[in-house]
């Protein structure tokens, strides 16, 4: 549970949050020794790979030792270059380097969280809408959610509850990860099971902890309330920017074959994980693990999850929409229905969609 809480803010637990006055710091070499030697340490301990982390902790060491980060003065400075040698040395877009003297680092993340922890988790989900920007239905009954996170399921699980309730009665629906972030695995199992008929269900997930050496599956679960059942078409939008959980996500929807993929070719990063200290106040986001798709038997760490129909990210809300109204056309019997449904899917292709109105 508590890994979950860390995967509800990376960036903001991984610093960035720190005074500007503490950023700004000059660091002695000594200080940067400790916290080089540290995250050799951890790296060797905890990343998943244990090769790429003898070699990547080796390489940040050696650049050490030859003053590589004698001109990075300060702490954001040294803090900046660690991570960017990090991502260039570890090759895995997860890791981060940051600054919280504060942070305490728990090697027990089964542990279930204390009542402040529950209290701040709940209440970071609530002031990012957990994690819902937009629940809102399109011309021509389209159901469409804007999910920019998927943070732990005991927060957020009631309003993704709610959102599919709302846009249960849609014909078809588009699921926007475009600013998806990532999140808990959980979270992402229990969205995925308002997809699937009640009794269907799917093995969607893997992964592999290294420091416990013992692999997770993720299935499908029981999720309350109206499910969007396997005969309604799905849309899911990608960019660049969806990460991990975001992309696990789109991945597991198109592993499924539940949905049509539009958009861009996802980062790229498919190893969970969490935080560690290294000293002098400094702490990273080291991966811990790997998923493992049950069908494929890979994920898509450097490559991303590729999309069904390659389409700018800018421009896929507009095409899904688009194919959706077709298909809606082509299926509907009733003769006006189909004529308006057609009618509309050109006017949303031109971008001739009529503005709301506000007056008689």
């Amino acid at each position: 549970m508590r890994s979950a809480l860390v995967l509800l803010l990376p960036a903001a637990v991984l610093c960035a949050q720190a005074p500007d006055a503490a950023l700004n710091t000059p660091m002695t070499s000594a200080q940067k020794k400790t916290v080089v030697e540290g995250l050799a340490a951890k790296l060797a301990k905890n990343y998943v790979f244990p090769e790429v982390a003898q070699k990547t902790g080796d390489a940040l060491q050696a650049k050490l030792a030859k003053g590589g980060y004698d001109g990075a003065g300060t702490r954001k400075a040294f803090m900046d270059l660690l991570s960017e040698d990090l991502r260039t040395f570890g090759n895995d877009r997860h890791f981060r380097v940051g600054f919280d003297p504060e942070f305490k680092e728990d090697e027990d993340d089964d542990k279930p969280p204390t009542a402040k922890e529950r209290e701040e988790g709940r209440a970071i989900s609530a002031r990012r809408g957990y994690g819902i920007a937009k629940a809102e239905i399109l011309p021509g009954n389209v159901g469409l959610l804007d999910l920019r996170g998927f943070g732990p399921t005991e927060f957020v699980g009631q309003a993704l509850s709610s959102a599919m309730t709302l846009l249960s009665g849609t014909d078809a629906f588009i699921l926007d990860l475009r600013q998806n972030g990532g999140g808990s695995p959980e979270t992402v199992a229990y969205l995925c099971s308002y997809f699937f008929d009640e009794g269907d269900s799917r093995h969607l997930n893997d992964i592999y902890n290294r420091p416990k050496d013992a692999t997770r599956q993720y299935w499908t679960s029981n999720v309350p309330g109206v499910r969007y059942g396997g005969a309604k078409p799905v849309w899911v939008l990608t960019s660049s920017r969806t990460f991990s959980g975001g992309e696990e996500c789109a991945y597991d929807f198109q592993t499924q074959k539940r949905a049509t993929l539009v958009g861009e070719v996802t980062g790229g990063g498919a190893n969970p994980g969490g935080g560690v200290t290294l000293g002098e106040g400094f702490i990273a986001f080291v991966p811990t693990g790997k998923a493992v798709n049950p069908i494929t038997k890979t994920n898509w760490e450097h490559v991303g999850v590729k999309p069904d129909v390659a389409a700018p990210a800018a421009d896929a809300q507009r095409q899904a929409h688009v194919a959706a109204l077709k298909q809606l056309a082509e299926k509907e019997t009733d003769p006006r229905a189909k004529t308006r449904l057609a009618g509309l899917a050109v006017k949303v292709e031109k971008g001739e969609v009529e503005p709301p109105r506000y007056a008689r």
